[in-house]
C-alpha cells in the first residue's frame, strides 16, 4: 500500500481512539479508503503504536514502525491506492488523471508508471471493481420531479428606463417517465424564487409528484450528507404544505437526476439558442414566450421511443399525479418601514411602492413575495398590493393612493389627443372640429394639449352653448387658436350672428373627414 503522511496516520489513530469512529467514517474524514484505514490500524496494533505515542515520535520513527519494509527506499512500480485517486477525481471536478499523475504519483514514485500506463492501470482497476458499470434506471410514472437551474444565463431583460440589462436565470424541472419539462426565468436564484418556481411548476403539471429530487444548492440543502442531508427550512415548509418528500441527488452523481441533466442540455440548444438576441422589457413577457416555445418543443417526437414528451406525459405521468391542494403555498420576506415618507411610497429592493397618502409618517410592514408586494398597517390590515417589479420604472403607483390634487396632475400627464376630442364632442360638433384642427396645427400633438384643456374648461365658465358658438365663429374666421377663442368669449362676440355672404347662405356645411359622429357618441 501507499505510504501515508505522518499527520494522516496520527489523525487516523486520534479518530479511532478518542472519537471512536468507524473505518468508513475515518476514511471520509482523513481522505483515504476504509481499507487503508483498516490496514493502518492493524499495523499500529501489531507494533503497539497508540495515538499518545505517535504524538511523541518523529515522522521517521513512525515510518519505521508502520512501513518496515518500505522505509528508507522507494519501491518502483508499486501499485498506488487507486481508491484514493478515484475519490479525489469524484470530490474535485477540477482534477483529472494527468494532474494526479504529475503532481501526486510521480513525486512519490519517480520510477513508477508512465502517464499512459498509469491511465491504463486506473481504468483496469475501475473495470475490475465495477466502477465503470451503470445500473439502468426505470422511472416510475409521476413519482419524481427532477429539479435544477440551467448553468447558462442570458442578458435578455432590459430596463426600459435606464437601459440596464438583467441576467435571466432559468429554473428547469422534468417529470417522471416522460421527462415533460417546465421552465421559468427569474432575475436571480434566491429562496423566494426557488420556492415560487416550484409552485408554478406544480400548477403547470396540474398535480403533485411524490418526491422532489433537487440539486444540492443552498436553497434546497443547507448541509450535504449522503445519509442525512439537512434540508433548507423554507424549502421544507413548501414540501410539508404540498405533502411531498425531498430526496436530494448525491453530490456529483449526475445519473441520480439524469432526466433533468439531459433536459437541460436539450433546452440549452432548443430554447436558449432560440432566445439569444431577443430583448424583453419584463420577466412576464419573457416567461410568456418561454411557455409558448416549450409547448412547441414537447410536441417533437422522440427519436428512440414512441410518441413525444407531451403524449407520454398525458398518457403515463399525469394520471399518476396527486391533486393540488386548495390553498397555494406562499412564501415571503418581511420588512418593516418605521415611517412612510411624504411621497407615500415605500422602498423594497430598489423599487418604490405606493400606499394610501394618509399613511404618511405612519409605520407599515412589507410582505415581499416572488411576484407581488403586499403592504400592511401596524395592526395587520392590508392597505396595498402591487405586482413586484424587477425592471422598468422605479415607482409603482396606484392612483387611488393619491390625494385629489395629485390625481389631477397624474390624469393630465396621462391624457392624449383622443381624450380631448372625446371631451370636445360632448360639447358640440363645432368644438370637436376646433379641437381637431388645433391638435393638427402643431408638429407635435402634445404641444396642443394645454390649449385643448383650456377649450374644454371654457364650458365650465361660459357653458356649452357659448363655447360651441365661439368655436363656430373662430372656424369661420379660419383662426383656430386659444387666444382667438378666448377673445371671442371675453368680448361676447359668440352671441352675435355670424355674417355670411349671400352665396354661402344656402350652401350646406361641407362634410369634414375628421367628423365621424358615430365614433365619438
Amino acid at each position: 500500500m501507499r505510504c501515508l503522511p505522518m499527520m494522516t496516520i496520527t489523525e487516523i489513530l486520534r479518530l479511532k481512539e478518542e472519537i471512536h469512529l468507524t473505518c468508513r467514517e475515518i476514511g471520509e474524514a482523513a481522505g483515504c479508503s476504509k481499507s487503508t484505514v483498516s490496514e493502518i490500524l492493524s499495523r499500529c496494533k501489531k507494533c503497539g503504536l497508540t495515538y499518545q505515542d505517535a504524538l511523541q515520535l518523529s515522522p521517521a520513527r513512525i515510518n519505521e514502525l508502520i512501513y518496515p519494509d518500505a522505509f528508507g527506499r522507494k519501491q518502483s512500480k508499486e501499485e498506488p491506492d487507486w481508491e484514493v485517486y478515484h475519490k479525489e477525481l469524484l470530490d474535485n471536478p477540477r482534477r483529472n488523471l494527468q494532474y494526479i499523475w504529475q503532481e501526486e504519483y510521480r513525486p512519490e514514485y519517480p520510477d513508477g508508471y508512465s502517464y499512459s500506463r498509469f491511465c491504463a492501470k486506473y481504468n483496469e482497476w475501475k473495470d475490475n471493481t465495477g466502477k465503470n458499470v451503470v445500473m439502468p434506471q426505470e422511472r416510475e410514472p409521476g413519482k419524481e420531479l427532477f429539479i435544477d437551474w440551467i448553468g447558462d444565463t442570458l442578458p435578455c431583460v432590459v430596463d426600459n428606463i435606464t437601459g440596464e440589462k438583467h441576467e435571466a436565470h432559468f429554473f428547469v424541472t422534468t417529470l417522471g417517465d416522460s421527462s415533460y419539462p417546465f421552465v421559468e426565468a427569474f432575475p436571480d436564484e434566491t429562496q423566494l424564487n426557488w420556492n415560487q418556481a416550484h409552485i408554478d411548476a406544480f400548477e403547470w403539471y396540474g398535480g403533485l409528484p411524490r418526491i422532489l429530487v433537487p440539486d444540492n444548492c443552498k436553497t434546497a440543502v443547507v448541509h450535504t450528507n449522503l445519509y442525512d442531508p439537512k434540508i433548507n427550512e423554507a424549502y421544507n415548509a413548501l414540501a410539508r404544505h404540498y405533502q411531498v418528500a425531498i430526496i436530494p441527488a448525491r453530490v456529483r452523481k449526475p445519473r441520480d437526476k439524469a432526466s433533468v441533466e439531459s433536459g437541460v442540455g436539450w433546452l440549452e440548444t432548443w430554447l436558449l439558442e432560440w432566445l439569444k438576441g431577443r430583448i424583453y422589457y419584463s420577466f412576464e413577457a419573457l416567461n410568456h414566450d418561454i411557455r409558448e416555445r416549450v409547448l412547441e418543443l414537447v410536441e417533437v417526437k422522440f427519436k428512440h421511443r414512441p410518441g413525444s414528451r407531451r403524449s407520454n406525459f398525458i398518457a403515463i405521468d399525469k394520471p399518476a399525479l396527486r391533486p393540488l391542494p386548495q390553498d397555494r403555498f406562499e412564501a415571503f420576506t418581511t420588512r418593516k418601514v418605521s415611517k412612510v415618507p411624504n411621497n407615500y411610497h415605500v422602498k423594497f429592493a430598489d423599487f418604490y411602492y405606493s400606499v394610501p397618502y394618509s399613511y404618511y409618517k405612519r409605520s407599515v410592514v412589507i410582505h415581499a413575495y416572488a411576484k407581488k408586494i403586499e403592504i400592511f398597517d401596524s395592526v395587520g390590515n392590508r392597505i396595498a398590493i402591487h405586482q413586484r417589479r424587477y425592471a422598468g420604472q422605479r415607482y409603482v403607483t396606484t392612483t387611488e393612493h393619491m390625494p385629489d390634487n395629485h390625481k389631477a396632475i397624474a390624469e393630465f400627464n396621462g391624457l392624449n389627443g383622443t381624450y380631448y376630442k372625446q371631451k370636445a364632442f360632448r360639447i358640440g360638433p363645432n368644438t370637436f372640429n376646433f379641437v381637431d384642427k388645433l391638435l393638427a396645427s402643431y408638429e407635435f400633438e402634445e404641444q396642443a394639449y394645454k390649449s385643448c384643456m383650456a377649450v374644454i374648461n371654457f364650458s365650465h365658465t361660459y357653458g356649452d352653448t357659448r363655447v360651441e358658438n365661439a368655436c363656430e365663429k373662430a372656424l369661420s374666421l379660419n383662426s383656430v387658436t386659444y387666444t382667438t377663442l378666448k377673445n371671442i368669449l371675453k368680448n361676447g362676440q359668440d352671441m352675435l350672428p355670424i355674417k355670411q355672404s349671400s352665396s354661402d347662405a344656402d350652401t350646406p356645411t361641407p362634410h369634414h373627414e375628421n367628423l365621424r359622429i358615430g365614433e365619438w357618441m
